[in-house]
């Protein structure tokens, strides 16, 4: 099975202003309200591929009714734990500009906490857990790590996509995968990586610290996947960009479903970045259709 975990989830209000004003009354053209959080986004596209998983994290109030409601309509499982207040909401504009307003969030307390806790002690062997997403305020950011400590003792394939002390923590107990863009791979060493032969390097690091398997996403330029044996490049397809959520996300479900089906690793590149671009094509998440579509023009080159 595979698990997905969002501490943090939202509703996410994406609002398109043709022209937006600031200071002025603006309206808009176009609404759209979905379920959001970074491990939600890899359930919703894992669906949308075929691969059933279970959504976990916290939810409350009628926005964490919304989110609830809205994966049980698109026959997604989940197992959210309650808490006393109300699910964030996000606002996302997209105008000449894209802006995005994201709400805090609900405290979340130690009881709710252990019982996420308990929820993982009863995974098994060879399942997969995606923890993703930023680790809320009222949580210590050792929660992840404590958690890919957990996974590393149990045989559970622990995915991290989080960023910054959260992510380095988790190093050591040796997650099954990361997938940082380029940004976020410069942040966790203090340096600039600005081309492949930077990414490949910092990539390695990752690796030579405890990491499993790397993926790191170039926007433009393509991505690259890394294990202790090879070293992939990945080119992009070509398409309009109309959406910058849930790429990333996308990567990662389109990866691990084929991964969960024992395709080889060059093959679950290629779905994730085919995942990734469709999804940065679409208004919403990828389809399979899209995903079957774009995959024919990325070609997977071995340098190692």
């Amino acid at each position: 099975m595979i698990y997905t975990c969002t501490l943090n989830p939202s509703i996410d209000y994406v609002a398109r202003v043709d022209d937006f004003k600031e200071g002025q009354l603006n309206r808009t053209s176009d609404t759209f309200v979905y379920p959001g959080g970074k491990g939600i986004n890899v359930s919703r596209v894992l669906k949308h591929l075929g691969i059933d998983s279970t959504a976990l994290g916290f939810t409350g109030g009628f926005t964490g009714a919304f989110i609830k409601d809205f994966l049980t309509e698109e026959q997604i499982l989940h197992d959210f734990i309650n808490v006393s207040e109300v699910t964030r909401i996000n606002v996302k504009l997209k105008s000449l500009k894209e802006t995005e307003i994201n709400g805090q969030g609900p405290s979340i307390s130690i009881e709710n906490q252990l019982e996420l806790l308990q929820k993982i002690n009863n995974m098994s062997e060879g399942d997969f857990l995606l923890l993703a997403g930023s680790i809320p305020p009222s949580i210590s950011d050792d929660f992840y790590a404590d958690i890919t400590e957990k996974c590393n003792k149990k045989g559970i394939h622990a995915v991290i996509d989080t960023a910054g002390e959260g992510l380095l923590k988790t190093l050591p107990f040796r997650p099954y995968l990361i997938k940082p863009n380029h940004q976020e791979l410069g942040e966790l060493f203090q340096a600039d990586v600005n081309s492949k032969e930077d990414a490949i390097f910092y990539g390695k690091k990752l690796l030579e610290a405890g990491v499993q398997n790397v993926i790191v996403s170039m926007a433009g330029d393509g991505a690259i996947f890394l294990d202790q044996e090879r070293v992939l490049l990945s080119n992009v397809p070509v398409g309009t960009v109309k959406n910058s959520v849930g790429a990333g996300d996308s990567v990662v479900a389109g990866f691990l479903s084929q991964i969960i089906q024992e395709r080889d690793l060059s093959t679950a590149f290629q779905y994730g970045v085919a995942a990734g671009s469709a999804t940065a094509f679409s208004e919403d998440l990828c389809t399979l259709e899209q995903v079957e579509s774009l995959r024919k023009q990325i070609v997977i080159e071995e340098i190692r």
